[in-house]
């Protein structure tokens, strides 16, 4: 049985469980498609406002300049975090994971933050969005400030057990 599981690994370039999940994904895409109808992601009266634009430029937008930016970003933080090493905890994540869910929930509540559809909001909800900036960024700073408690338990740990002994 290990010899053909090593046999498909080495033919496939992975385990069998990867193709499964992909061949479930591809099912999943198939199943939106056919329910949603394809013409329901094209908008003949105004294409920009079209679904199938705004994943082609979605996935663009994302190959072409975020990944570049967010990649280097992520490789100065790595260089620059390997010499402030205290007690042999890696900082990296400590700072990657907090960013990413600022990054990501910035991107989910931008509309309210830049105030896209003010009136259409406010009619809506019977509030401004005022608030959103101020929000967003105290849950930045809770983002940072639980990652800085985690790191700060961490090499708390790592002392008391001496090298070697922290969470593996």
């Amino acid at each position: 049985m290990r010899s053909a599981l090593a046999r498909f690994a080495k033919s496939y370039g992975s385990s069998p469980g990867h193709l499964l999940l992909m061949l479930a994904g591809f099912a999943l895409v198939a199943a939106v498609i056919a329910t949603m109808k394809p013409t329901s992601l094209w908008n003949a009266n105004s294409w920009w406002q079209s679904i199938a634009v705004w994943f082609v430029v979605a996935v663009i937008a994302h190959d072409l300049i975020a990944f570049p930016v967010y990649a280097l970003a992520d490789r100065i933080l790595t260089r620059s975090t390997r010499r402030i090493r205290p007690a042999g905890v890696p900082t990296i994540n400590y700072v990657r994971l907090p960013a990413m869910a600022a990054a990501l929930t910035f991107l989910v509540f931008l509309p309210g933050i830049i105030e896209q559809g003010g009136p259409a909001y406010q009619a809506a909800t019977g509030q401004t969005q005022e608030p959103f900036l101020a929000r967003w960024l105290w849950l930045t700073a809770s983002f940072f400030a639980v990652s800085a408690v985690a790191f700060g338990v961490r090499v708390l740990l790592v002392r008391l057990r001496g090298p070697g002994q922290g969470f593996r």
